[in-house]
């Protein structure tokens, strides 16, 4: 595999900056929330310097359903809202208290990302539904029908003044700074239907009632002195339906709109939005993503793992965006009592394709990593956020520092024989001293991580390398301009 980085490759977007990695913390922060010892844990290892160093959280702005329905069976999915019925007033009173769980999370993380990212440190607020009275069906997980748009016509102005007055108590009450605002998650699609036993969601159009909400929440940060919270568009489920929102969006939305992020859980047209929002000259975000992704059934527990790293890959090649956020970083749970009446699913099967990095267990009281963990690790901890984006072939991923004068390069093994890595660094200067790589293979207590030197010399152009088979490698290195 030869690998040749040109400057002229160096992305664009977000004026060059790159601005990290992250996950939502819905659903799992809600799960584990009740646990200092769980909470304390996920900290350290997926917010923390010595763990994966992430960056962005996303908070989840739980509608809240009605408090008779009992639909949804998940454990870690049913999420409160910061309002609750009083029966003495016959008003909804402010009730934040209800998230708790998904706030002691917060506030570990939190603290952990701001030690090593400072000014990087970022939460964005997302929204996947308006509380229940807000919706034309009665219930947070969608309308009666589901191609539909849910949210009350007359409550646009208040869902926009919900978002804002929950941002407002996050920064006041416990001095976290929200950068940015998502009203809608998926909104143009048919998956959001009332009782649905998974989750929240509500349908918005493409066109006016994407654009209405967007201008409404733009309105309520002002009213509420948040005018440098961002407004973000419009988290469709896949590539294309992004695309054809953005097509649609009034030319007032345009104009309140600071960022465009995707999901990818569709990948249609993912070059050809790529082009557009460079186009647009917009800020740009991957913000949720993962699957059960797997590669040969020969690498064992590095199949999904290899499967991440190549999703990354693509993701970021073809989308070119200033972050990509993984959905959740736990979605399998182990415990004897289950939560809220219902059952976890336990131990996913390792050798095969899952959602999510880690693994609760909660009758342990500990959190197990997987090897997608440390595949995620593999970009996470190197490819920092303040440094430059670099594409550099269909298997790998660089970044250049250009402060440090350091380039970090993720390639991917995905093959069951060692392959040659030759990578050419000439249009940066010539090597430093030593060249650093950082290697996950192997089984689960194989090599993670695995920090040794490659022999090269300093004062060339280039450096070569063995690769081992099925392996995700990092090299670090300096270089003299």
């Amino acid at each position: 595999m030869h690998i040749r980085l040109l400057k002229e490759n160096l992305w664009n977007t977000n004026g060059g900056v790159f601005q990290g990695w992250g996950s939502s913390l819905c659903w799992w922060a809600n799960r584990i929330g009740y646990s200092k010892e769980l909470v304390r844990q996920a900290a350290d290892l997926f917010y923390g310097e010595d763990g994966l160093a992430l960056n962005i959280m996303r908070y989840n702005i739980g509608g809240g359903d009605d408090p008779g329905h009992c639909h949804i069976t998940r454990t870690d999915s049913a999420m409160p809202g910061w309002t609750k019925w009083d029966p003495g007033t016959k008003q909804f009173r402010w009730a934040p208290e209800q998230d708790i769980r998904q706030l002691n999370v917060l506030r570990e993380c939190y603290a952990a990302a701001e030690k090593h990212a400072g000014e990087y440190c970022y939460v964005e607020a997302f929204s996947n539904s308006a509380p229940y009275y807000m919706t034309k069906s009665g219930c947070s997980s969608g309308g009666v029908d589901p191609e539909e748009n849910n949210l009350k016509e007359e409550c646009y102005p208040a869902f926009a003044d919900y978002l804002a007055r929950v941002c407002r108590w996050l920064r006041e009450k416990e001095q976290i700074r929200i950068r940015s605002i998502a009203a809608m998650n998926e909104p143009d699609t048919a998956y959001w239907s009332c009782y649905s036993p998974k989750q929240e969601g509500c349908h918005f159009d493409p066109g006016s009632a994407q654009s209405e909400i967007l201008l409404e929440t733009k309105r309520a940060f002002r009213r509420y002195g948040m005018e440098d919270v961002e407004i973000t568009a419009s988290d469709e489920t896949g590539t294309d339906r992004q695309l054809r929102s953005c097509r649609m969006y009034s030319s007032a939305a345009w104009d309140v709109i600071d960022r465009i992020s995707t999901h990818t859980y569709e990948i249609e047209q993912r070059r050809e939005l790529g082009e557009y929002i460079a186009e647009k000259q917009i800020n740009f975000w991957m913000s949720e993503a993962d699957g059960s992704f797997t590669t040969d059934d020969a690498a064992g527990e590095m199949s999904a793992a290899l499967g991440l790293a190549q999703k990354i890959i693509d993701d970021m090649n073809e989308l070119r965006p200033s972050a990509w956020v993984l959905w959740q970083l736990i979605d399998s749970h182990i415990s004897k009592d289950g939560f809220n009446g219902n059952q976890d699913r336990g131990m996913p099967e390792l050798t095969g394709g899952y959602w999510g990095t880690a693994v609760a267990d909660h009758d342990r009281s500990t959190i197990i990593r997987t090897k997608k963990y440390f595949a995620f690790g593999q970009f996470t901890r190197y490819l920092r956020p303040g440094s430059r984006l670099l594409f550099c072939g269909s298997h790998a991923l660089a970044s250049w520092d250009p402060e440090r004068k350091q380039i970090s390069l993720v390639v991917v093994n995905s093959e069951p024989e060692e392959q040659e890595v030759d990578v050419e660094l000439s249009d940066f200067g010539t090597l430093e001293q030593e060249v650093v790589r950082i290697i996950t293979c192997g089984s689960k207590d194989g090599e993670n991580w695995n920090r040794e030197e490659v022999s090269c010399e300093a004062g060339a152009g280039r450096f070569a390398d063995r690769m081992p088979a099925f392996s995700i490698v990092t090299y670090l290195f300096g270089v003299n301009e």
